[in-house]
């Protein structure tokens, strides 16, 4: 299960009506790097696979892909307004350590690929 916000959730729909394709959803997902050996991947897509898992989030289409479901349970997504700017956190229950950035993490039984931060 992943948990949006309503903050988070407000700022997505707002962004997907920005688009001009009617079709795109929340893709999220997983990948090998960062500082911590995982990052995370989160945008508006309209393009699915038949590796694709979909989830329903409060009238939201999410969309992740099979291998990076394992990461993503009870992941929380939230957006977060400070003076002139604001951007997206995510809290991982299932991530042991996570980088200054917010963006990388580490699990507990998989290293991943750890790179240099810049």
């Amino acid at each position: 299960m992943i948990n949006i916000s309503d903050s988070a959730m407000a700022r997505i729909k707002q962004m997907l009506e920005q688009e001009e394709t009617p079709d795109m959803f929340l893709r999220l997902g997983v990948n090998e790097g960062g500082c911590s050996g995982f990052s995370y991947g989160m945008g508006l897509d309209d393009q699915e696979s038949e590796e694709d898992v979909h989830m329903d989030v409060n009238g939201l289409k999410v969309v992740v892909d099979k291998d990076s479901i394992r990461y993503l349970n009870g992941l929380e997504i939230d957006f977060k307004e400070s003076g002139m700017s604001g951007g997206f956190t995510i809290h991982n229950p299932n991530a042991i350590a996570s980088c200054g950035c917010g963006q990388s993490f580490r699990m507990r039984d998989e290293e991943g690929k750890p790179e240099v931060c810049d």
